[in-house]
């Protein structure tokens, strides 16, 4: 059975340059399992989401270029 006493001390062994992957892990196995919970309570409040997020870019609009084609197509 592995216990946090095992883990701290595995933890105590890993080199320094890599404190940021092993904290991400970390962060990672601490979300909950299953379906996450919506961040917005209603369709009301994501739809200001979207107004201002697209607001942001209203005085330069997103264009998509020109596509290309594959090369052997």
């Amino acid at each position: 059975m592995i216990t946090k006493e095992l883990l701290k001390t595995e933890i105590d062994n890993v080199p320094e340059e890599n404190f940021g992957v092993l904290y991400k892990i970390i962060k990672a196995l601490e979300e909950p399992t299953g379906e996450k919970e919506n961040a917005f309570k209603s369709q009301a409040e994501w739809r200001a989401f979207i107004a201002a997020t697209y607001g942001s870019t209203s005085d330069a609009p997103l264009e998509r270029g020109e596509q290309g084609s594959l090369p052997g197509s």
